[in-house]
């Protein structure tokens, strides 16, 4: 009898505004046989640090954090200041 605590990232999303979410997947498998599942979700705006980031994730983020990704949200975030 074998139990197994599996955690996975199980989906990821980019927003237009580069947003990224991501959802963590923890599994407890007994047996081949799936007994729990629970999900934690997070998400980084672009620029944000990635220190301690999955590694896929951060792979992606530094496909999609061009220059002009990162200046284009800050503009976002700096028109939206009263």
């Amino acid at each position: 009898m074998a139990i197994i605590k599996q955690v996975v990232i199980d989906q990821i999303t980019i927003q237009e505004n580069g947003i990224i979410l991501y959802r963590e997947a923890t599994r407890i498998i007994e047996d081949g046989k799936e007994l729990t599942k629970t999900y934690h979700r997070s998400s980084l705006t672009p620029g944000q640090d990635l220190t301690g980031q999955p590694a896929n994730v951060v792979a992606i983020a530094n496909t999609v954090w061009t220059p002009e990704v990162v200046a284009a949200y800050q503009a976002q975030l700096e028109a939206n200041q009263p």
